[in-house]
């Protein structure tokens, strides 16, 4: 299965594009935003737990990253209400879950083989947000290979960002306008190496989660 998955091209998906499909576990559905594979894929995905849904235990051989977007997710570590950020690493393993329910942003088979970071961030401590001009950032991950933050930034104002090595990008609330193009809350962007846009915030403002420098050496699958 191939899903934006030439990474030489733009990609986008907006909230009203999302199509919703059933996964093998029974409650859980995802949006599928970029894929190379089957169900053992290379993927970025919106994903919505129903309440006391879960998968079963496995393995993440390339790692897995998680933002939880709304509800509650679980697993044998503990449990991550909205805003919660997760990373982990290749070779990990867990059973997910949600009592309640939940929608999160999740990137599996990503991640370089030598990375070791377990990763726990409540975005949602005013300790984890820093200052930087017109916005405010809540840095989440950095390595030679990729920056991971996230961003609050003042209305009608540029992204601050270089994003030579290709950028990816999750509207958490408010909008960001590209080449004309507004994109609302829940809107995705991926963006190839070099291309460079000015990308910048509507009238409201808006908070994103950014990656940047991640595409700099994938392989473009045709």
């Amino acid at each position: 299965m191939l899903i934006n998955a030439d990474f030489s091209q733009r990609a986008s998906v907006t909230s009203q594009q999302y199509q919703w499909i059933t996964s093998p576990q029974g409650g859980v559905e995802r949006v599928m935003l970029d894929r190379i594979g089957a169900e053992k894929a290379r993927a970025t995905s919106i994903v919505r737990y129903a309440p006391d849904s879960y998968f079963p235990n496995h393995k993440h051989p390339e790692g897995e990253e998680i933002l939880v977007l709304s509800g509650t997710f679980s697993d044998e570590s503990g449990d991550f209400p909205a805003g919660w950020y997760l990373r982990n690493p290749p070779g990990s393993g867990h059973q997910p879950f949600s009592r309640d329910g939940a929608t999160i942003f999740v990137k599996l088979r990503q991640m370089a083989a030598g990375d070791q970071h377990l990763v726990r961030i409540d975005t949602q401590a005013p300790s984890a947000w820093q200052r930087n001009g017109d916005s405010e950032i809540c840095p989440l991950f950095s390595s030679h290979q990729e920056n991971v933050c996230l961003q609050r930034v003042s209305p009608n104002q540029p992204i601050p960002t270089q994003h030579t090595g290709g950028l990816e990008l999750l509207v958490l609330s408010g909008e960001v306008l590209m080449d004309e193009q507004h994109y609302a809350q829940g809107s995705w962007i991926r963006l190839p190496m070099d291309d460079t846009p000015v990308i910048t915030t509507g009238a409201q403002g808006a908070t994103i989660y950014l990656k940047t420098g991640h595409l700099a050496n994938i392989t473009v699958a045709g």
